[in-house]
């Protein structure tokens, strides 16, 4: 299992995620630029993430939905804030409805991804922040932590697929 800590500051209003893979950093970028591989691990195993919209750029947005094991569709949406390839990616983010527009009850998490060399191993650090301590704790009750853990766990075997591309 890459992940090495998952950790909730309350106070910070924050959670952090810090995996670490056996691939460069240049790899590891690769797996967020690129829509296609980011399906690949984005939702947690039961709830593959499909990626409609993804203008990587800053200011530029994604849409994306993951398909639950019932079929159902949640929606949500990404606005990269700094992208500073390949060791630093910064976003929004939130829920959309079936438009892609946001839905404003669930508030906006902001989202900080680093990449550090290891030499020659890869620590990638998530770490999201949100509005509110109500709006932290809603997304820990709806799986956040434990969804992005999983995800997370699904990144190995992408990466060794494509070592040798």
């Amino acid at each position: 299992m890459p992940v090495i800590s998952s950790t909730k500051n309350l106070e910070a209003l924050s959670l952090t995620l810090v995996a670490e893979f056996d691939a460069g950093v240049e790899r590891v970028w690769q797996i967020w630029e690129d829509p296609r591989q980011l399906e690949r691990w984005w939702g947690p195993p039961a709830y593959p993430a499909t990626f409609e919209r993804f203008d990587f750029q800053p200011g530029g947005k994604a849409g994306y939905y993951m398909t639950t094991p019932e079929g159902e569709k949640p929606r949500g949406w990404w606005k990269f804030t700094t992208i500073q390839a390949p060791n630093q990616l910064e976003f929004d983010d939130g829920f959309a409805d079936e438009n892609g527009d946001h839905v404003e009850a669930m508030g906006i998490a902001h989202a900080t991804v680093t990449l550090e060399d290891l030499g020659g191993r890869t620590r990638m650090t998530i770490r999201s922040t949100f509005e509110s301590e109500e709006q932290m704790q809603q997304m820990v009750e709806m799986g956040m932590e434990e969804g992005l853990k999983e995800a997370a766990g699904q990144i190995d075997a992408l990466l060794a697929e494509h070592s040798h591309a």
